[in-house]
């Protein structure tokens, strides 16, 4: 599959991914009927509390996680893109990141440990390793 083709279904998958994990929060709101904003309790027939349900929560931690890694690794695989480079390697690249983050998110919403670190794992290893590879084939050229 050329680069760019990869790029992009990587990258519309991971959102995809992210608009699933924000109806997780959104469900879990409506559902548990606990808001921290007050209109959106007023809106919805809900109570206003100080903190989230921990379905929420548990969501958030999880968007959260995705934003301090998706991120970092469209911008190195943007970068991969431009530079032309094995269309092999960030094939394995990009789908060993884009499985790993479904897996981290399925096993964070439902509280699997220890797959989730392992899933986190991996995925970042496979950003780093194309990172490494951008370094010497970019970078030190």
């Amino acid at each position: 599959m050329p680069l760019l083709k990869m790029y992009a279904l990587t990258a519309v998958i991971l959102t995809f991914k992210m608009f699933a994990v924000s109806i997780v929060q959104g469900r879990g709101r409506v559902g548990t009927k606990i808001f921290t904003v007050p209109e959106d309790a007023t809106l919805f027939g809900g109570k206003l509390e100080a903190q989230e349900a921990p379905v929420v929560q548990r969501a958030s931690n999880c968007w959260r996680n995705d934003l301090e890694n998706i991120p970092m690794f469209l911008i190195l695989a943007g970068i991969y893109v431009l530079a032309g480079l094995s269309a092999r390697s960030f094939t394995i690249y990009c789908l060993t990141f884009l499985v790993m983050r479904i897996l981290h998110t399925f096993f964070y919403l439902n509280a699997v440990q220890p797959w989730r670190t392992i899933a986190f794992t991996i995925g970042v290893l496979a950003m780093f390793a194309m990172a490494i590879h951008l370094l010497i084939e970019v970078a030190f050229a």
